[in-house]
């Protein structure tokens, strides 16, 4: 498929004005709709006059084939509805998200380890919170890497940016792992970084339901979704319009080429619903075609998923907290859903003959994305076997769900003699973990507290050596 124009739209969010804007430029050219990306960015669907384009001086365009420019992915859509870390509130993801003023180069993403909407590691630069308030961990794979790997220190709220455009800089030296990363941007600036005391932990959640209008609290939010990715103008000018007399300040596109508004108050539910109802939307989808993600623009993958859809439907399928992807041999993009369908590039064609396609399916590991280890199910398939063998694919899951954490319970439990030395600073609680170091000062891991110099300082409050007490962990 050719490359239609984007526009950059941090971190999915955007408020009802930009939106209005946004679909009155579309508007002038001609178009009747708009689409959203797979990274949270909108596309026109059609091809644009670009001169006529550039006049909308407020818009971020991404020219096709011209340098790139990528679009930051965040789970902001995520906050206040799904669950979440506790200090990382919706004004925190802005005040995060506004500190970004340059442009990307490289894909970054910043989200919460404790939702499922959005993915965590598709990007180069996957920024993924932590439970000390305002510190990330951040996992890097720059583009020619194979593996994403962890970058040795978590990362202050107020220097990711920083750190982004460090590593950005970097990438003429080539750097070939995370260790002169970390080396390379030690040196180019200065950062509040602190140690890392234990890995992250991705707990597994099904893939939630995020359409239709929910209730949270005191307020509404409501999830749209289109088959054909394709957003009336006329529509979403006059939802636009219906914000701000709700005083709604914000509209967050997900990855799934939908959309969620939040904060619709109580009493303006029925005037939402009516509003709806006179555009006849529908909002009432089931799981079943949620929780598919697609190429922008791409007939032939909507036509496969109607095709496997439809399949599901007819036999009564439970997909209830799985995730289905189509790709081809040709993507360049990181698996992010529980299972794949990739197209295999056809060989050449024999004179008089027609060559039907065929495909692979994988699955991840656990059928959870978040491992980023996916396993070959099946390979050169037809496309009438796909809907036997991803029915196949949903029993197993079902079979196996749960049984990851039964496992993890039982290890917990023979563990629980074993025990584990840290020790605490009494003036902030921070850990110096033998086995982590701190890389902060140049301490390796494996070295003991003991062997630390008596210069050694707490690398958050930089109390003494003498200010840490031995504390035992239960493992």
């Amino acid at each position: 498929m050719s490359e239609s124009y984007r526009l950059i739209v941090n971190g999915g969010v955007l408020s009802p004005g930009e939106l209005k804007y946004i679909c009155e430029a579309a508007e002038s050219l001609g178009l009747d709709s708009i689409s959203f990306g797979s990274r949270q960015d909108i596309v026109f669907p059609e091809p644009v006059d670009v001169e006529k384009l550039k006049t909308f001086d407020k818009l971020q365009i991404v020219v096709p084939n011209a340098d790139r420019c990528e679009n930051m992915v965040s789970s902001y859509v995520s906050s206040d509805i799904f669950p979440s870390t506790s200090w990382l509130t919706s004004d925190r993801y802005l005040y995060v998200l506004e500190q970004f003023k340059h442009k990307l180069n490289l894909r970054v993403n910043i989200t919460d380890p404790k939702q499922r909407l959005v993915p965590l590691f598709t990007g180069h630069i996957n920024f993924i919170a932590s439970e000390h308030e305002d510190y990330w961990y951040l996992y890097i794979r720059l583009p020619e890497w194979k593996k994403t790997v962890m970058y040795p220190a978590l990362i202050y709220s107020w220097d990711l940016d920083k750190v982004e455009l460090a590593i950005e800089n970097m990438l003429q030296e080539e750097p070939e792992n995370v260790e002169t990363i970390f080396e390379l941007v030690s040196d180019a600036i200065d950062t509040n970084n602190r140690t890392v005391d234990k890995p992250l932990e991705v707990p597994f959640y099904p893939f939630p339901y995020y359409e239709g209008m929910n209730r949270i609290g005191d307020k509404y939010w409501l999830g749209l979704y289109w088959r054909n990715n394709r957003y009336d103008l006329n529509f979403l000018k006059a939802m636009c319009e219906l914000c701000a007399e709700n005083k709604i300040g914000k509209i967050s596109i997900t990855p799934w080429k939908s959309f969620i508004v939040k904060g619709i108050p109580l009493q303006a539910k029925l005037q939402w619903e009516k509003f709806l109802g006179k555009f006849g939307i529908n909002v009432r989808h089931s799981m079943l075609e949620l929780n598919w993600h697609l190429p922008v623009n791409d007939k032939e993958a909507l036509s496969l998923k109607k095709y496997l859809v439809t399949n599901f439907d007819q036999n009564d399928i439970s997909t209830y907290g799985l995730t289905f992807g189509l790709t081809n041999y040709a993507s360049k993009a990181y698996y992010f859903t529980s299972v794949v369908i990739q197209k295999n590039k056809q060989p050449e064609a024999l004179h008089g003959f027609v060559i039907r396609d065929t495909y692979n399916l994988l699955y991840a590991k656990n059928f959870d994305p978040n491992t980023r280890d996916y396993i070959m199910h099946v390979q050169d398939i037809d496309k009438v076997e796909l809907p036997g063998l991803l029915m196949e694919l949903s029993q197993l899951y079902f079979e196996q769900l749960g049984t990851e954490r039964e496992e993890v319970s039982v290890k917990a439990v023979k563990k629980e003699s074993i025990e584990e030395q840290v020790y605490q600073c009494t003036d902030c609680l921070t850990v110096y973990n033998e086995v982590y170091g701190d890389i902060t000062q140049n301490i390796p891991p494996e070295t003991p507290f003991e062997s630390l110099p008596e210069t050694y300082e707490c690398s958050l409050c930089e109390a003494p050596k003498s200010s840490f007490v031995k504390k035992v962990l239960v493992k």
